[in-house]
């Protein structure tokens, strides 16, 4: 059976200025390192998108060692997988992939982790 951990969650900003200013203010509550990225900006484990993206309030990041894996036996519990949104390894390993349906209006996706 895999293993899951939660690797992130993720928030959908409306722009990225309102981005930035959710990362800065978790960095002043609470300490956390502010890192930006091409879409988002990361306040320790928390994502703050600089546009919506999946979900309606965001994403929760689930991290397992394989992804692969993961999918496969949730998908024999009946569970669905976007394709689209299938993201993978130089190696060609599939490392991220989101279920097709939200709960309570976040997206949720599998996220490789090592």
């Amino acid at each position: 059976m895999a293993e899951y951990t939660l690797a992130h969650v993720g928030i959908n900003a409306v722009n990225r200025e309102e981005a930035e200013q959710a990362a800065k203010l978790f960095q002043t509550l609470f300490g956390f390192a502010v890192k930006e990225g091409n879409s988002s900006f990361f306040a320790g484990d928390v994502e703050l998108m600089k546009e919506p993206y999946k979900g309606t309030h965001g994403h929760i990041a689930i991290g397992t060692p394989d992804v692969a894996q993961a999918q496969a036996e949730l998908e024999a519990k009946g569970f669905t997988f976007d394709p689209s949104t299938a993201k993978y390894r130089a190696d060609g390993a599939l490392n991220a992939i989101y279920l097709t349906d939200e709960i309570c209006g976040f997206a949720v996706h599998l996220v490789g982790k090592k």
